[in-house]
């Protein structure tokens, strides 16, 4: 399979059952510095980030919380629970510095493959004002 490595340029916004894209501004440095250790650590086949944190009540251009999709080899035959410590560990830093929520969807490849590619929408915040 060949290797994927997308840094979102775009913003995903849910109305009702429609998916509207809005362009957004590039990875910020918490973004990139996500981005760069899960490429170091996991070798994904597919790497996907989102800064979700206009989804929340924090000030705008904020970096706290994260959608993550990471596709690797290294998840065979490892439970759902180890892979999400795995990449919280990974990010132990990030998460004591300021990254307040990470979503992630951890998958092999032929989960990846048998999903379609698809990747699950994350709720909005109850407490955005």
């Amino acid at each position: 399979m060949q290797r994927v490595v997308y840094s979102c340029p775009y913003t995903f916004i849910a109305r009702s059952s429609r998916l509207l894209m809005t362009e957004s501004v590039q990875a910020g440095p918490v973004q990139a510095t996500i981005e760069q250790k899960l490429n170091e650590s996991m070798k994904p086949q597919y790497l996907k980030v989102i800064n979700e944190s206009y989804k929340h009540a924090v000030p705008k251009g904020s970096e706290t919380h994260f959608n993550i999709i990471v596709v690797s080899e290294k998840f065979e035959s490892m439970p759902l629970l180890q892979r999400h410590r795995l990449i919280n560990s990974i990010l132990e830093h990030e998460l004591q510095t300021g990254v307040h929520a990470l979503s992630i969807q951890a998958r092999t490849v032929v989960q990846w493959k048998e999903s379609g590619g698809k990747i699950q929408a994350t709720p909005p915040c109850n407490f955005k004002k």
